[in-house]
């Protein structure tokens, strides 16, 4: 069982667009919407998708949602 972490900001479209495909997928994800945190990790976008120590952009994260089983 992986750790998975969708880093969000509220009202953001492509961040609603992960977490209904993980959804989807029933994945089992935490939320986390720290500013302080985010900007500590160096993020400079959202969302950012964060599988146990792996960390990934939008594209990288739907493409690894879709290979999941």
């Amino acid at each position: 069982m992986h750790t998975v972490t969708v880093y969000t900001a509220k009202a953001c479209p492509m961040c609603m667009l992960l977490k209904r495909k993980l959804s989807e997928k029933n994945i089992v994800f935490e939320e986390n919407q720290d500013k302080e945190l985010m900007t500590n990790k160096g993020f400079s976008h959202l969302p950012m998708l964060q599988v146990d120590d792996v960390v990934m952009g939008l594209q990288e994260a739907l493409k690894w949602v879709e290979e999941q089983k």
